[in-house]
């Protein structure tokens, strides 16, 4: 049996990714700062679910504090390792830089010193579209310049790619960083669009529409993304013998068992077309309050998902609808509203 750490598996993404390796087999080891950057009765209950399976086992603990991670790491020894672990929000890091540094620059060099000392079969690194930053190019493809970032959140995560890189390289350990486009669904962060969108709306509360709603989003539905995540699992990067031998649709490093991979919905969906969506299953008008671009941000993202596709013979195609409708139903459900 696979045993797999999922770090960050109280959070959002974390929670779904454990529940599907579970479902298909797999042992789940959850690691978990359970921090307050949002209401921590959420983390709890996420792995309070995740607790009824007995294949899976869980500890609290900073990936900062590399002590505790090690001695975790040493006494389970997963064989594959899933970094998801990581202070989120790309607008938190314009407010509490440190943060980021700490947990994302820190942190996620303590996760692949566990990886290089355990020899994991397989290390997979969450990283984001918004390594993309000021690249106008679209869809995002992985073998776009990235070296444009418009936040310290999104420098951080590529500081994680440089990295990944150089661990891969150095200690020849098979590496996937995988890209987030705007993810959605069920059990989401209370900062996110789609939480503040549907509790204003249903409240009866004015919502925040940046740049006047001339915004994309190439939207993904969490249980898209997570599926992407599993499979990726199965398909570890190999050093290639020579530089010839990489085929142009992938990203994998000439020197390193190591790739990029989008993992988005391919297709941009128009932030008023979003609350639309949102709107028609809340069953209420929501008065929109249209601001000007929030600092950081991003006019637009969309993903090129051909070589999750290529690799993996999937790609998400949750439809914005279905997805948003599932949420406001756990959401209606869970709030009791």
């Amino acid at each position: 049996m696979t045993k797999v750490l999922v770090t960050g598996s109280a959070g959002f993404i974390g929670y779904h990714l454990s529940q599907i390796l579970l479902k298909e087999g797999f042992a789940v080891i959850g690691f978990d700062g359970m921090t307050d950057y949002y209401d921590v009765r959420l983390k709890e209950r996420r792995h309070q679910m995740l607790l009824q399976n007995e294949r899976f086992s869980c500890i609290t603990g900073l990936i900062e504090d590399f002590d505790i991670l090690r001695e975790y790491c040493l006494r389970e020894k997963p064989d594959v390792i899933v970094h998801l672990a990581a202070q989120a929000g790309v607008r938190y890091s314009i407010e509490n830089p440190r943060a980021y540094i700490d947990a994302n620059v820190i942190g996620t060099f303590n996760v692949m010193e566990c990886a290089r000392e355990l020899k994991v079969d397989h290390l997979l690194m969450a990283s984001t579209s918004s390594v993309y930053g000021a690249n106008t190019h679209m869809p995002y493809n992985e073998q776009h310049k990235a070296d444009s970032q418009m936040t310290l959140y999104a420098a951080t995560k590529k500081a994680n790619e440089a990295m990944g890189h150089s661990y891969a390289h150095l200690w020849n350990l098979p590496t996937t960083m995988f890209r987030f486009f705007t993810v959605y669904g069920p059990w989401g962060r209370p900062d996110m669009a789609l939480f503040k969108f549907t509790k204003g709306i249903l409240a009866g509360d004015p919502i925040d529409v940046y740049n006047h709603g001339e915004m994309y989003r190439d939207f993904t539905y969490v249980g898209d993304l997570v599926r992407g995540i599993k499979l990726l699992i199965d398909s570890p990067p190999q050093r290639p013998e020579a530089a010839d031998d990489i085929p142009e649709w992938d990203s994998l490093s000439a020197v390193a068992p190591y790739r990029v991979v989008n993992i988005g919905n391919s297709d941009k969906v128009k932030l008023l077309d979003f609350v639309d969506a949102i709107e028609a299953e809340c069953g209420v008008p929501a008065k929109r309050n249209f601001m000007d671009m929030q600092m950081g941000d991003v006019p637009a993202t969309w993903a090129d998902a051909t070589l999750l596709k290529e690799l993996t013979g999937y790609q998400p195609q949750t439809d914005i609808r279905e997805g948003v409708k599932k949420f406001v139903a756990w959401y209606r459900d869970y709030y009791q509203v």
